[in-house]
């Protein structure tokens, strides 16, 4: 009898990379982390090189009836920047590969290259190569990105210890409701002609899905304040998934308090709106580009005086598992219902 083949949807995207790199020891010693966290960590000298990369793929991550193709290329350069400050490093350069199909023209890949460039300026990022070729699927962006970190200062996902304080920048779920007004907005100009969208007053929420920015400002504040997070990783996926990836890679659980979660007014409204949970946004939404780090407990009055950052939950031991705290008390476990690219 046939063995019955495994769909890529049963396994997910990180169970399928788990299951492709399991074969592949570590040989050289100047590799000091391969794949399982935001970055790579490779050690050369007195610095440590991290790198990371990211493939975007038109239909999938994008959308370009409601995208612009400035706002793409800004966009996929600081999902790849997020990543290495999400190793407490900071980005140096960047190689982009595309994939082109034909009806696109020089200009549309010239305003994609605007928004990378801008991207690499405010950063101060060098863009040092890459490739192309033609696609007959719609545009393929891949983009490499290579940073430094002194030697021993790299956070990596699996350093949390239970009573750790919880901490995430920003707010959350801004992302997830600009993504649904402009697909709601694109479903209705479906046929129209003239169609004008309603953004009024949404301002916010569409620039945090078109014109994300990586947090280098935290990454800069916590040095000066002489903290380290024990375990950071940046919201891409959904604080839910993000939450599973350090606990698992730090063998702890972790308690997060429904009330705690930073969410801006116009996601709330947004979210009613929709007549969606706005803490299912929040925790689920993905593409934030938050950090979410954990602290000493120690650190709690440093903490505190940190702007922009928020305390919403702690660390526990492993056999209490991942949960929720709401309002009343109840605790609802954590699952990962975040962004997943092989779902059906």
């Amino acid at each position: 009898m046939q063995q019955k083949e495994t769909e890529i949807s049963d396994l997910g995207e990180f169970g399928l990379i788990d299951r492709l790199t399991q074969d592949f020891p570590l040989k050289n010693p100047q590799t000091k982390m391969g794949v399982g966290d935001d970055a790579a960590i490779l050690a050369f000298g007195e610095k440590d090189v991290v790198v990371t990369t990211d493939l975007l793929l038109e239909g999938i991550h994008f959308d370009l009836r409601y995208v612009p193709l400035q706002h793409l290329g800004y966009k996929a350069a600081i999902v790849n920047f997020s990543d290495i400050f999400a190793m407490n490093a900071i980005p140096r350069q960047i190689t982009v590969s595309l994939g082109i199909s034909s009806r696109f023209t020089v200009e549309h890949i010239d305003a994609l290259y605007a928004g990378i460039r801008r991207a690499c300026e405010i950063y101060n990022v060098d863009l040092v190569g890459g490739d192309t070729s033609a696609s007959v699927s719609g545009l393929v962006i891949s983009i490499t990105c290579i940073g430094d970190v002194e030697a021993g200062k790299e956070v990596k996902r699996s350093g949390a210890k239970p009573t750790d304080i919880i901490c995430v920048s920003g707010d959350l779920g801004a992302a997830f409701m600009g993504l649904q007004l402009l697909e709601r907005e694109n479903s209705i100009a479906a046929g129209q002609k003239d169609f004008q969208p309603d953004f009024a007053g949404k301002e916010y929420i569409l620039e945090r899905q078109l014109k994300p920015e990586a947090r280098k400002d935290i990454i800069e504040l916590l040095h000066n304040e002489g903290l380290t997070p024990t375990s950071m990783i940046d919201i891409s996926d959904g604080l839910s998934s993000e939450l599973l990836h350090i606990c698992k890679a730090s063998n702890v659980g972790c308690r997060v308090y429904e009330d705690k979660i930073p969410i801006d007014y116009q996601t709330a409204l947004m979210a009613e709106e929709f007549n969606m949970n706005l803490v299912t946004a929040a925790m689920n939404g993905g593409e934030d580009y938050e950090l979410l780090f954990t602290l000493p407990l120690t650190d709690h009055e440093k903490i505190e005086k940190l702007k922009g950052v928020s305390m919403i939950g702690y660390v526990t031991s492993p056999d209490l598992g991942l949960a929720l705290v709401t309002r009343d008390g109840a605790e609802i476990p954590i699952k990962a219902q975040g962004w997943n690219a092989f779902n059906k």
